[in-house]
Protein backbone atom coordinates (compact mmCIF):
# COMPACT_ATOMS: atom_id res chain seq x y z
CA UNK A 1 0.00 0.00 0.00
CA UNK A 2 2.50 2.52 0.81
CA UNK A 3 4.99 1.28 -2.05
CA UNK A 4 2.13 2.78 -4.32
CA UNK A 5 1.55 5.83 -2.77
CA UNK A 6 5.63 6.53 -3.21
CA UNK A 7 5.47 5.26 -6.56
CA UNK A 8 2.17 7.32 -7.74
CA UNK A 9 4.65 10.30 -5.59
CA UNK A 10 7.89 9.56 -7.59
CA UNK A 11 6.28 10.58 -10.85
CA UNK A 12 6.17 13.94 -9.73
CA UNK A 13 9.80 14.24 -11.01
CA UNK A 14 8.93 13.18 -14.56
CA UNK A 15 6.55 15.51 -14.71
CA UNK A 16 7.88 18.55 -16.75
CA UNK A 17 6.81 21.91 -15.96
CA UNK A 18 4.35 22.30 -18.97
CA UNK A 19 4.43 26.41 -19.62
CA UNK A 20 8.02 26.07 -19.81
CA UNK A 21 8.06 23.84 -22.69
CA UNK A 22 5.20 24.81 -24.79
CA UNK A 23 5.43 29.05 -24.07
CA UNK A 24 9.32 29.54 -23.73
CA UNK A 25 10.44 26.90 -25.49
CA UNK A 26 12.64 25.17 -22.61
CA UNK A 27 13.36 21.44 -23.96
CA UNK A 28 14.25 19.83 -20.47
CA UNK A 29 12.19 22.41 -17.96
CA UNK A 30 12.37 21.78 -13.68
CA UNK A 31 9.94 19.06 -13.07
CA UNK A 32 6.78 19.44 -10.61
CA UNK A 33 8.61 17.84 -7.84
CA UNK A 34 11.34 21.01 -8.42
CA UNK A 35 8.57 23.54 -8.35
CA UNK A 36 6.76 21.43 -5.29
CA UNK A 37 10.68 21.57 -3.17
CA UNK A 38 11.07 24.73 -3.57
CA UNK A 39 8.34 25.94 -2.93
CA UNK A 40 8.31 24.08 0.49
CA UNK A 41 11.40 25.55 0.92
CA UNK A 42 10.35 29.12 0.86
CA UNK A 43 7.05 28.07 2.50
CA UNK A 44 8.69 27.05 5.80
CA UNK A 45 10.80 30.03 5.48
CA UNK A 46 8.17 32.86 5.51
CA UNK A 47 6.15 30.50 7.74
CA UNK A 48 8.68 30.70 10.30
CA UNK A 49 9.63 34.57 9.47
CA UNK A 50 5.99 35.23 9.95
CA UNK A 51 4.66 33.04 13.14
CA UNK A 52 2.19 30.71 11.02
CA UNK A 53 1.55 26.61 11.34
CA UNK A 54 5.01 25.88 9.50
CA UNK A 55 4.09 22.21 10.04
CA UNK A 56 0.54 22.73 8.17
CA UNK A 57 1.72 24.76 5.84
CA UNK A 58 5.06 22.28 4.87
CA UNK A 59 2.40 19.38 4.40
CA UNK A 60 0.35 21.97 2.34
CA UNK A 61 3.32 22.31 0.10
CA UNK A 62 4.37 19.16 -0.74
CA UNK A 63 0.75 18.34 -1.24
CA UNK A 64 -0.19 20.60 -3.64
CA UNK A 65 0.90 19.88 -6.70
CA UNK A 66 0.55 15.90 -6.07
CA UNK A 67 -2.13 15.08 -7.83
CA UNK A 68 -0.06 16.34 -11.12
CA UNK A 69 1.67 13.17 -10.59
CA UNK A 70 -1.48 11.40 -12.08
CA UNK A 71 -2.94 14.32 -14.01
CA UNK A 72 0.26 15.52 -15.30
CA UNK A 73 0.56 19.61 -15.69
CA UNK A 74 -2.48 21.63 -16.97
CA UNK A 75 -1.77 25.15 -18.20
CA UNK A 76 -4.54 27.47 -17.27
CA UNK A 77 -6.01 27.92 -21.05
CA UNK A 78 -6.19 24.45 -21.16
CA UNK A 79 -8.55 23.17 -18.69
CA UNK A 80 -10.99 25.24 -17.15
CA UNK A 81 -10.75 25.92 -12.97
CA UNK A 82 -14.01 23.48 -12.70
CA UNK A 83 -12.09 20.63 -14.68
CA UNK A 84 -8.72 20.86 -13.04
CA UNK A 85 -10.19 21.05 -9.93
CA UNK A 86 -12.46 17.55 -10.45
CA UNK A 87 -9.50 16.02 -12.54
CA UNK A 88 -6.97 16.79 -9.21
CA UNK A 89 -9.27 16.38 -6.51
CA UNK A 90 -10.20 12.59 -8.07
CA UNK A 91 -6.50 11.78 -8.33
CA UNK A 92 -5.87 13.19 -4.58
CA UNK A 93 -8.37 10.71 -4.01
CA UNK A 94 -6.80 7.60 -5.81
CA UNK A 95 -3.98 8.78 -4.18
CA UNK A 96 -4.37 9.31 -0.66
CA UNK A 97 -6.21 5.25 -1.24
CA UNK A 98 -2.96 4.04 -0.67
CA UNK A 99 -2.49 5.62 2.73
CA UNK A 100 -3.93 4.26 6.00
CA UNK A 101 -7.45 5.77 6.08
CA UNK A 102 -6.78 8.16 9.18
CA UNK A 103 -3.70 9.16 7.67
CA UNK A 104 -5.28 9.87 4.01
CA UNK A 105 -8.47 11.84 6.08
CA UNK A 106 -6.17 14.32 7.62
CA UNK A 107 -3.84 14.81 4.39
CA UNK A 108 -7.17 15.07 2.47
CA UNK A 109 -8.25 17.79 4.97
CA UNK A 110 -5.12 20.18 4.27
CA UNK A 111 -5.38 19.50 0.64
CA UNK A 112 -9.14 20.72 0.75
CA UNK A 113 -8.08 23.47 3.46
CA UNK A 114 -5.57 24.25 0.51
CA UNK A 115 -8.27 24.28 -2.28
CA UNK A 116 -10.50 26.72 -0.12
CA UNK A 117 -7.71 29.17 0.23
CA UNK A 118 -9.02 31.00 3.58
CA UNK A 119 -6.35 30.16 6.16
CA UNK A 120 -3.50 32.35 6.31
CA UNK A 121 -1.17 29.07 5.79
CA UNK A 122 -3.20 29.14 2.13
CA UNK A 123 -2.80 32.52 1.22
CA UNK A 124 0.60 32.74 1.70
CA UNK A 125 1.40 28.68 0.23
CA UNK A 126 -0.37 30.52 -3.12
CA UNK A 127 1.45 33.29 -3.16
CA UNK A 128 4.59 31.87 -2.65
CA UNK A 129 3.57 29.15 -5.54
CA UNK A 130 3.43 32.60 -7.59
CA UNK A 131 6.84 33.91 -5.90
CA UNK A 132 8.30 30.46 -6.79
CA UNK A 133 7.46 30.37 -10.49
CA UNK A 134 8.68 34.30 -11.29
CA UNK A 135 11.58 33.30 -9.37
CA UNK A 136 12.31 29.93 -11.65
CA UNK A 137 11.04 32.87 -14.91
CA UNK A 138 14.02 35.37 -13.79
CA UNK A 139 16.68 32.43 -13.77
CA UNK A 140 15.66 30.83 -17.16
CA UNK A 141 16.37 34.45 -18.34
CA UNK A 142 19.85 34.83 -17.03
CA UNK A 143 20.23 31.27 -18.28
CA UNK A 144 19.42 33.21 -22.04
CA UNK A 145 15.97 31.99 -22.61
CA UNK A 146 13.69 35.06 -24.27
CA UNK A 147 12.82 37.43 -21.98
CA UNK A 148 10.13 38.26 -23.31
CA UNK A 149 8.27 35.33 -22.78
CA UNK A 150 9.47 35.31 -19.61
CA UNK A 151 7.96 38.02 -18.73
CA UNK A 152 4.98 37.37 -18.80
CA UNK A 153 4.99 34.24 -15.84
CA UNK A 154 6.59 37.13 -14.13
CA UNK A 155 3.97 39.27 -14.75
CA UNK A 156 1.40 36.98 -13.64
CA UNK A 157 2.86 36.14 -10.52
CA UNK A 158 2.62 39.81 -9.53
CA UNK A 159 -1.03 39.98 -10.51
CA UNK A 160 -1.82 37.26 -7.85
CA UNK A 161 0.12 38.42 -4.70
CA UNK A 162 -1.15 40.92 -2.69
CA UNK A 163 1.63 40.05 0.17
CA UNK A 164 3.73 43.86 0.55
CA UNK A 165 7.09 41.91 2.01
CA UNK A 166 6.62 38.72 -1.19
CA UNK A 167 5.72 41.61 -3.88
CA UNK A 168 8.93 43.54 -2.41
CA UNK A 169 10.94 40.12 -3.05
CA UNK A 170 9.65 39.96 -6.36
CA UNK A 171 10.65 43.47 -7.04
CA UNK A 172 14.26 43.23 -6.16
CA UNK A 173 14.46 40.59 -7.92
CA UNK A 174 12.56 41.22 -11.29
CA UNK A 175 13.49 42.79 -14.49
CA UNK A 176 11.35 46.26 -14.84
Amino acid sequence: MLFDFFYIVSELKKIPRKGWKQKVGIKHPESVADHSYVTAIMSMVFSDTTGLNTEKILKMALLHDLAESVTGDFMPEEISKEDKKTAENDAMEKILSNLPSKLAEKYRQIWKEYLEGNSKETLLLHEIDRLEMAIQAIKYSSEGFSKEKLKIFVESARKEMKSKELLDILDTISYK
